[in-house]
């Protein structure tokens, strides 16, 4: 199999999948020479190409791991060297755009399947990837009714057997849905970041730090994922504006027992959440 662009979370894949049964060899690109030197050492890969078109001759599994915004040229790049059958997925947190252009883009003898592992940190680097980094998170597969079905069950087996448990959702569903859960919260800690006063840092906890952990994500992949679902985006920053204006009427005089409730009802909403993800990490 072929991994393109070898960080955190190709770096990640290369690692389960050497520590898995497959026994399959690991062929990884990426534009930097440190980099691959890097995943070879933490052994993320068995072999670095030195382009691209040397990565996927021969494989029958490519995944792409590079940013939305190089997608489009990394198909281009690798469209007339894939082999009859050969299978593509990738990691990408939008995917109406993906799937789109890989329809396009891609010749009818190779079989594309869009995926999302919702795995993953802050973190930026080979460096920082681990063998269980998809133990018990859930990977979302974008099928379309071009999709080819074999294709299909053999990329989610793959993820199954990387520890994933496996949802498929329409592109448009996954861009919308993942926007709330996702993008949102990325820029919202972003902004949270951005709007303190330098007098206030300093006086920051680890409340905060929890809070806007995610603002630490790579700018220039952020960018390309807000710019590229960016109408659920406004629409979802849209609603939230609407709650925080909520939330202004209860900061009014009288409204205690409402601020509270409100405040409650969202602390039990999310315990629902820790203790649903608590069961699907742990089911026996």
């Amino acid at each position: 199999m072929s991994i393109i662009g070898v960080g955190l979370l190709g770096g990640s894949i290369g690692l389960a999948v050497k520590a898995s049964a497959m026994g399959c060899r690991v062929v990884g690109y990426g534009h930097r020479a440190t980099t691959m030197a890097k995943a070879l050492e933490v052994g993320a890969i068995d072999e670095a190409a030195a382009s691209i078109g040397e990565a996927v001759q021969g494989a029958d599994l490519v995944v792409l791991c590079t940013p939305v915004g190089l997608f489009e040229q990394n198909l281009k790049d690798i469209a007339a060297l894939l082999e009859r059958g050969a299978i593509v997925t990738d990691v990408g947190s939008t995917k109406r755009s993906v799937v789109r252009l890989a329809q396009t883009l891609l010749p009818q003898h190779v079989r594309f399947v869009g995926s999302h592992p919702m795995a993953g940190s802050e973190k930026r680097g080979v460096e920082f990837a681990r063998t269980d980094l998809f133990q018990g998170a859930r990977c979302i597969t974008t099928p379309t009714d071009q999709t080819d079905p074999a294709a299909l069950e053999s990329v989610e087996k793959f993820w199954q057997t990387l520890g994933m448990r496996v949802t498929r959702l329409s592109p448009e569903d996954h861009d919308r849905l993942i926007c709330d859960v996702s993008h949102l919260p990325h820029a919202v800690a972003a902004a949270l970041v951005a709007m303190q006063d330098d007098a206030a840092l300093p006086l920051a906890g680890k409340g905060f730090l929890d809070a806007a952990r995610i603002a630490g994500g790579d700018g220039g992949l952020w960018r390309d994922i807000f710019l590229d679902n960016r109408d659920h985006l406004r629409a979802s920053a849209s609603r939230l504006r609407q709650t925080l204006d909520e939330l202004l009427g209860l900061l009014e005089p009288g409204r205690e027992e409402a601020l509270r409730t409100w405040l409650d009802d969202a602390a039990t909403r999310r315990e629902r959440l820790v203790q649903q993800k608590l069961r699907e990490l742990n089911p026996d």
